[in-house]
C-alpha cells in the first residue's frame, strides 16, 4: 500500500467542511478498519489533496493497521497523511490534524514533540479532552509521573462534563496505577476498560484485544501464568493471528516448561511480525534447545530490525541496548545508545536500561545510580529487580543482592527462560 502522491500537493478550496467526506465509510461493523473505506479515502485525496477531513480520517486508519500488525509502513504512511492534513489547513482550524500527527509522534516514539503538540492542542482547544490525553501520554512515556496524572485528572473532569466514554481514560489510569505499584487498581480499571471495548459498537477489535493481552502481561509479572495465558488466547479469539498475544503465548508457556509450544508461538507470532523482542526471545529458546544456529540466525535478524529501527526513529533503541547487554554484545555502544535515549526519555525503564548496559559495560557505579532511578516507583516487575539485584552484588552489597532477586523470584518465579535461571543461580553462589 502507497499513499497517494498528490499527498503534498493540491490545489482547491482550503474552506472544505466534511460534508465532502461524508459519504465515505468509516469503520466496519465489528469496529475493525475497512480496508475499503481506506481505498475509498485513498482515492479521495487523490482526487481533492485539499480534503483535510479525509487525510484526518486516513492516518486514523492506517494508525489502527499499525496497532493491529506492528508494520512501520503504516506509521508511515499516517505521519503523511497527517502532514498532508496540515498543510491542507493549518493546526489553528485543523486540530483533528493535529491531534492524529501527535498520535503519529506518540506511536514512533518521537514524545518530545508530542508533548509539544499535546500542548498547542490544549491552547486551541481547552474544553476537549482528547489534548490531555496526548498530553498525558507523553508524559507518562518521559518519565513526568506527576504531570502525567494532572494530564489525566484534568481529562477526568472534561470527560465526566461532556459525557464521553471512559475507555480511554481508564486505560491510561490503569498505566499509571500499575507504574505505581497499585496492582489492584491497575486490574480494575483495565478490566473495567476491557468491559467498554467489548460494549462498543464502534470500537475497534485492537482495542479489546490489547486490554486482554496488557491484562495478560501484568499477570505474566505477577507469576499468574496460566491466567495470563488465557488473557492471550482470549485476546487472539477477538483479533486472530494479534502479534502481541502471540508473543504473550510463547512468555507462558517458557514459563510453564512447555519450551516447544513457547517456540512454536515465538515462531507463529514472528511470521506475523518480526518484533524486536520476540525475534531475540526465540533465538534464547533456540539456544536453550541446542538449535545453535537457529539462534544466531535469529540474533543477526535483531540486529537488522534494529538498522530498520534507526532508520526510522528512535523506535527500537531501547530494546536493542537491552538485548545486547543482555547477549553481551557491543555492550558500550549499547551503554551509550541508552544514556543518549535517558537524555530525553526519563523514565523508570529508560533507567533500567541505563543500569544495565552500564553494568555490562563495566559502569558499576552509574549502574547503581540508575537503578535507584528505575525503582523509585515501586514498579512491580521482576526484570526491574533482577537488573537492580545483580547490580547491588557488583557493587559488593551482597545483602542487597540476595533481597532484591529474591522479590523478583517471589513475584515471578521463571519470568525469563535465560535470566531467572540465573537469578536462582547468583542466589545459590
Amino acid at each position: 500500500m502507497v499513499l497517494v502522491s498528490a499527498i503534498a500537493s493540491g490545489c482547491g478550496d482550503r474552506q472544505r467542511s466534511a460534508e465532502d467526506v461524508s459519504r465515505a465509510p468509516a469503520v466496519a461493523p465489528a469496529g475493525d478498519v475497512d480496508e475499503a473505506a481506506i481505498r475509498y479515502l485513498e482515492r479521495r485525496v487523490k482526487d481533492d489533496p485539499e480534503n483535510f477531513v479525509a487525510y484526518n480520517k486516513l492516518a486514523g486508519y492506517y494508525l489502527q493497521r499499525m496497532r493491529e500488525n506492528g508494520s512501520i509502513t503504516y506509521l508511515d504512511l499516517a505521519g503523511r497523511a497527517a502532514r498532508a492534513s496540515l498543510a491542507a489547513l493549518p493546526a489553528e482550524r485543523n486540530t483533528g490534524g493535529l491531534a492524529m500527527l501527535a498520535q503519529v509522534e506518540l506511536a514512533a516514539h518521537d514524545f518530545t514533540r508530542a508533548r509539544e503538540h499535546g500542548i498547542r492542542l490544549r491552547e486551541l482547544d481547552p474544553g476537549a479532552s482528547f489534548p490531555f490525553q496526548i498530553l498525558g501520554d507523553a508524559l507518562l512515556e518521559l518519565g513526568d509521573y506527576h504531570g502525567a496524572a494532572s494530564a489525566f485528572r484534568r481529562m477526568a473532569r472534561l470527560v465526566e462534563r461532556r459525557g464521553e466514554s471512559r475507555l480511554n481514560l481508564e486505560t491510561r489510569l490503569a498505566r499509571l496505577a500499575f507504574l505505581r505499584g497499585q496492582t489492584d487498581d491497575a486490574e480494575r480499571r483495565l478490566s473495567t476498560a476491557l468491559a467498554l471495548a467489548l460494549e462498543g459498537n464502534a470500537t475497534p477489535r485492537e482495542t479489546a484485544a490489547w486490554c486482554h493481552w496488557q491484562l495478560g502481561e501484568w499477570r505474566f509479572l505477577l507469576g499468574g501464568y496460566a491466567a495470563a495465558e488465557k488473557h492471550q488466547r482470549d485476546a487472539l479469539a477477538i483479533l486472530p493471528d494479534y502479534f502481541r498475544a502471540l508473543g504473550g503465548i510463547a512468555r507462558a508457556r517458557a514459563a510453564q516448561g512447555d519450551i516447544a509450544g513457547a517456540v512454536a508461538a515465538y515462531e507463529h507470532a514472528t511470521r506475523v511480525f518480526p518484533d524486536l523482542a520476540q525475534v531475540g526471545a526465540l533465538g534464547d529458546l533456540y539456544r536453550i534447545v541446542g538449535r545453535e544456529a537457529d539462534a544466531r540466525a535469529q540474533y543477526q535478524l535483531v540486529e537488522h530490525i534494529g538498522t530498520l529501527g534507526a532508520l526510522a526513529g528512535a523506535l527500537y533503541d531501547r530494546q536493542l541496548a537491552l538485548f545486547r547487554a543482555d547477549h553481551d554484545v557491543d555492550v558500550v555502544a549499547a551503554y551509550d545508545a541508552a544514556a543518549r535515549e535517558y537524555a530525553v526519555r526519563r523514565d523508570v525503564y529508560g533507567a533500567d536500561a541505563v543500569a544495565w548496559t552500564a553494568l555490562k559495560a563495566g559502569k558499576v557505579d552509574v549502574a547503581r545510580t540508575a537503578v535507584a532511578r528505575a525503582l523509585r516507583l515501586q514498579t512491580p516487575d521482576p526484570r526491574l529487580l533482577y537488573h537492580a539485584g545483580m547490580i547491588a552484588g557488583a557493587g559488593g552489597d551482597q545483602a542487597g543482592k540476595r533481597e532484591l532477586l529474591t522479590r523478583a523470584l517471589a513475584l515471578s518465579p521463571a519470568f525469563d527462560p535465560v535470566h531467572a535461571p540465573l537469578a536462582r543461580k547468583a542466589l545459590e553462589e
